[in-house]
């Protein structure tokens, strides 16, 4: 999956560069491809680097909840 990731970054990267080598020399299309890459990253790249990041737990250790709230709460009590 991280392979996977990186290859799609390269493209979405020589989109990029493409879609703005065409927006220079005032093609007729680049506005189109432009937009058509920052929705590749929007709808494919971005949702695949969310769900890699995110499916093993890790985000958990960033969630509040009561414990925690619990435990600020007594270390602000203690100063």
């Amino acid at each position: 999956m991280k392979t996977l990731l990186k290859i799609l970054f390269i493209i979405f990267l020589l989109w990029m560069i493409v879609g703005a080598y065409l927006l220079n020399s005032e093609h007729p299309k680049a506005q189109i491809i432009m937009g058509l890459g920052v929705l590749y990253m929007s709808f494919i790249l971005m949702p695949l680097f969310i769900y890699y990041r995110y499916k093993d737990g890790k985000y958990k250790k960033y969630q509040i909840d009561d414990q925690k709230m619990n435990e600020w709460r007594k270390n602000a009590n203690d100063f």
